[in-house]
């Protein structure tokens, strides 16, 4: 224990992107948890993101839900878990007897511990005998899971970290490291510092943070990833580059694939793409020349209709070179989710079994059952993520459980799903938060334990699984997810859930793992996998308590499990195809599945900012984290602007065919003309009519289902409103009195933007009612221009700030960020209650919005300094301010900066 009474830190892993970085949590005697990175962990050695290191902010007891609860027509209840666990029981097998097992499904999470996702996937695939489990992995991976299948036999990524700092050509695709993985980004950042010569080329229709490293930017037109791949292909082919005695030896169907790219003459591929031909001759023969290449992607090559053609147009670039399996070489998919992975590992989609086995061979699901002593196991693909929601909201799924995830916000046409929940006959939520958009359908909601309260493994991006370790007591009656489903399971009548702990079914899961592989004898004549836990099977609990990250294969036990430890794919021996051969898989260019149109004339694309984190749940409880983007925005092109009489800061509405939206402009040339681009986080829970998945395309690829998230068809208009505001208050307001509201976290407060489409006959009575009930008591200040459209007020309690409000004709208000820390004070002094009507930070000046989120550097601090002290670098920079010295996802910001007028 330290010396202020602190406990021990507990190793563990951090619950957000699929990096899988290290966190040491030190619980402190007044409830709080002091965060750091772990630099013992081969993921991040030390290193946090912002996200991760606000992580301490996350974990209070606010909003939790903390006992079960029953809805019904009387209303709602909180139960006990016998009651909560009884009626579900009772209402899956009633449905299941009087409909069949495909009448219920399971909508799971990547943000499920391994050992959750395997005891979910072992119950409805081999007691309820039906594959409707899917996850909401299948929004980001699965177009990679499918292509990773088509090329190598079993989805297997065949990189690690080391490769990214290794290669002398990384190829980024569809992925703005700097922003989604910055723990990444800051390993490459060093790597190219140790070796200059390192060459970096971003192919990506936004000009992103990520392009600020770039030796070549590509911006490619949305959706032609597959031409410029062929492309490169068929370059590699004519010009001698391929790798003749792999391809001889090691892979099969070349000729088709050569035949079905076509020719490929390049300036036809530049105009497909959109590019300058000699941007894209320049990046060939960039490829062509550097043997150690690794071609990293993500989501803007996934989430497309042809997102599985799109993994195999890159996985084909390096089959015909020999680039796999060998140390800086390879195509890397980059996980979006802390255990998509793992959940891929235990067959958590609809069209997978566990270990990596296949759900289309009898054999496969004979090994499983007979591993199981299941009474039975589902014997066709179940339904993918938005056909599930589709066949709910046609009455053909009547029961639904949904664990650790939000659809009706993340989900594309997700008014539908919204719909579909409304009309469906049970539905099941187990979540750690109360009032979630999907929490708020629910027949039965039960508490489960959240980051910090769970103990089990993840497995991160690289296949290294990690402990995931509680340092937090559980929570009033919030149970592990694992407990939750073996608990209904046994009143179904189901035996084989009688698990004790994550560790003893941790221990079944690496045993399955060792099925079928290695000549078993059940298995004659099939391929051996890659994905094999034999060496973890038979871990003791203490061992499996203190095991340090591993990275699989683990075929034999670790000497020494207290150390991490790597492991290496065999390539050089097999793939996991029938005869060992990895496949090149034809592909050929196929356009967006769905068209622009004088209606919807533009392309609405969709992703992450910096600081957030899916639909946040989470990061929308640290005040660090709101600062960066602290409202829903729409970024449009400048032309764009202009042609539609867009003006930066004020709002607009974008509209698809299936729903629409509201959202301040951003203007700026990161984004080409004819598309916009919207966070994917903002929910009801945080913002009125925001919710950009509610205009997404629902048009999926047809081999993975992944949703095209990428292009949708989109219009935008100016919302014209007569004022807007800007509100911090320490309780929750009246919001029904506005029209348009977004809220961000604050310290001992909320921050809202507001916005009315009519001025209010008297803004002091608006106020009030704004307020509600806290504005009863207290201390007024007010001040009325009503010529200029201006109105301020603020409440004050025995000289405390209890809230404020600006006012104005535009978004052009003045700056809150010092507002914010006059709530941190006890009392107020005189002149800062002056300067609450004022608009103006009293004692000097407004520090300005934040933009390195790790350590509170604000803009206009960051602006002082370069002008004063004529910092030049961003090494200068982060010695004198610390910015951009922890998970460096602002440095491409502070770089703006430092060559940007003085003036400015």
């Amino acid at each position: 224990m330290s010396a202020d009474g602190s406990a021990a830190p507990i190793r563990t892993t951090c619950p957000y992107c699929g990096v899988g970085c290290g966190v040491l949590a030190r619980p402190r005697p007044d409830g709080s948890v002091e965060i750091s990175g772990d630099p013992a962990h081969p993921a991040n050695f030390g290193r946090l993101c912002s996200k991760g290191s606000a992580l301490g902010e996350t974990v209070g007891l606010d909003g939790r839900l903390p006992r079960p609860i029953l809805r019904g027509p009387a209303g709602e209840r909180e139960v006990d878990w016998d009651e909560a666990l009884d009626t579900v029981a009772l209402r899956f097998r009633r449905i299941i007897d009087e409909h069949g097992p495909e009448a219920v499904a399971f909508y799971v999470s990547g943000q499920l511990l391994t050992e959750d996702y395997y005891v979910a996937n072992k119950l409805v695939k081999g007691w309820l005998g039906t594959a409707n489990i899917d996850t909401n992995s299948r929004l980001c991976m699965s177009s990679a899971v499918a292509g990773h299948v088509r090329a190598f036999g079993e989805d297997v990524v065949p990189c690690s970290y080391t490769d990214l700092e290794t290669a002398d050509l990384l190829v980024l695709v569809g992925s703005n490291t700097a922003w989604c993985h910055p723990v990444l980004y800051q390993r490459i950042l060093a790597a190219r510092e140790r070796r200059p010569e390192m060459k970096i080329v971003v192919i990506d229709p936004r000009r992103t943070s990520t392009c600020e490293i770039a030796d070549l930017h590509l911006p490619l037109r949305a959706g032609s990833d597959v031409a410029l791949f062929n492309g490169l292909l068929a370059y590699l082919q004519q010009h001698g580059h391929a790798d003749t005695t792999f391809v001889e030896t090691r892979t099969q169907g070349l000729l088709e694939t050569l035949q079905a790219a076509g020719p490929c003459r390049l300036d036809d591929v530049a105009v497909e793409c959109g590019v300058d031909s000699s941007r894209l001759s320049a990046f060939y023969q960039l490829f062509a020349e550097t043997a150690k290449a690794v071609t990293a992607y993500s989501m803007g090559v996934n989430q497309a209709s042809s997102g599985t053609d799109k993994v195999n147009a890159i996985i084909n670039c390096h089959l015909l070179t020999g680039r796999i399996g060998q140390p800086g070489m390879g195509p890397f998919s980059i996980t979006g989710q802390p255990n998509a992975m793992g959940g891929r590992e235990v067959g958590g989609m609809a069209n997978m079994l566990a270990a990596h086995l296949n759900l289309d061979d009898a054999g496969h699901r004979s090994l499983v059952r007979d591993f199981w002593q299941s009474p039975r196991i589902a014997e066709k693909p179940g339904l993918k993520a938005v056909d599930l929601f589709q066949a709910i909201g046609r009455g053909e799924v009547k029961a639904v459980w949904i664990i650790a995830t939000n659809p009706v916000v993340s989900m594309p046409d997700a008014d539908a799903v919204r719909d579909a929940l409304r009309r469906c006959e049970l539905v099941v939520v187990s979540d750690c938060v109360a009032d979630t958009d999907t929490a708020k359908l629910a027949h039965v909601l039960l508490p489960a334990a959240a980051w910090g309260e769970k103990d089990g493994t993840v497995t991160n991006t690289e296949r290294r699984i990690s402990r995931q370790r509680a340092f937090l007591p559980l929570p009033a009656a919030a149970r592990q997810d694992w407990w939750t489903l073996c608990e209904f399971a046994k009143r179904m009548g189901f035996d084989g859930f009688d698990f004790q702990s994550a560790h003893e079914i941790f221990l079944e899961h690496s045993a399955l793992s060792a099925c079928g592989n290695d000549g078993d004898a059940k298995m004659p004549n099939r391929a051996t996998r890659c994905f094999n836990l034999a060496g973890l099977a038979e871990l003791d609990e203490f061992e499996y308590a203190a095991m340090a990250p591993v990275q699989w294969p683990v075929v034999q036990k670790p000497i020494n499990l207290n150390a991490a430890t790597d492991a290496a794919l065999n390539y050089a021996a097999a793939f996991s195809t029938a005869n060992g051969r990895a496949r090149f898989v034809p592909v050929q260019v196929r356009a967006p599945g769905s068209t622009l149109s004088s209606g919807y004339p533009m392309v609405l694309n969709t992703g992450r900012v910096r600081d957030q984190w899916h639909t946040m749940t989470r990061t929308g409880r640290a005040p660090r984290l709101a600062g960066h983007t602290p409202a829903p925005v729409v970024t449009v092109h400048a032309q764009d602007a202009a042609n539609y009489s867009l003006a930066e800061g004020e709002l607009a509405r974008v509209a698809t065919q299936w729903g629409a939206l509201t959202a301040r402009v951003r203007v700026g040339t990161e984004v080409p003309a004819g598309t916009m681009f919207v966070p994917i986080h903002w929910s009801d829970a945080f913002a009125a009519d925001a919710r950009v998945g509610a205009l997404v395309n629902p048009i999926v690829d047809p081999i993975s289902g992944e949703p095209e998230f990428k292009h949708t068809p989109a219009r935008i208009v100016p919302w014209p409103v007569q004022w807007q505001g800007v509100l911090l208050s320490r309780t929750a307001p009246e919001l029904a009195v506005v029209d348009w509201w977004a809220r961000g976290a604050g310290y001992q407060h909320s921050r809202y933007e507001l916005a009315g489409l009519t001025v209010p006959a008297s803004w002091s009575i608006f106020t009030k009612t704004l307020f509600g009930g806290n504005a009863q008591q207290g201390d007024w200040l007010e001040l009325e221009d009503a010529a200029d459209g201006i109105y301020r007020a603020a409440l004050l309690r025995e000289g405390r700030l209890e809230a404020c409000l600006f006012v104005g004709r535009t978004a052009a208000l003045p700056s809150t960020d010092w507002l914010a820390r006059l709530f941190t004070q006890p009392k107020l002094e005189a002149a800062e209650r002056m300067a609450l009507l004022s608009g103006r930070a009293a004692g000097g000046e407004d520090a300005g919005p934040v933009v390195c989120s790790c350590f509170g550097v604000c803009l206009n601090t960051l602006r002082h300094a370069i002008r004063l002290e004529g910092l030049k670098t961003t090494q200068q920079v982060g010695k004198k301010l610390r910015a951009g010295t922890n998970c460096g996802s602002c440095l491409p910001e502070l770089r703006l900066l430092l060559i940007q007028p003085l003036s400015t």
